[in-house]
């Protein structure tokens, strides 16, 4: 087996923030609700607390950190 295989690692800090999908999509939740939420309207902090899909071209690169997975 070649070393770069053998030695592979999961990057710790992707998996907690990516979840891959039984088909193969990368979930992900959403950037905005940390700080200064007082301003966002109610609708908008309830679509924000919702996952989403990482874009596809973004995808490869996250793939690469969870190889695992």
């Amino acid at each position: 087996m070649p070393k770069s295989i053998a030695r592979r690692k999961t990057k710790k800090s992707a998996a907690k923030r990516f979840k891959i999908t039984g088909t193969g999509k990368i979930m992900r939740r959403k950037a905005g609700l940390r700080h200064l939420a007082s301003s966002k309207s109610s609708k908008r902090k309830r679509k924000l607390g919702k996952s989403t899909t990482v874009h596809e071209t973004m995808e490869a690169r996250v793939k690469e950190c969870l190889p695992f997975a």
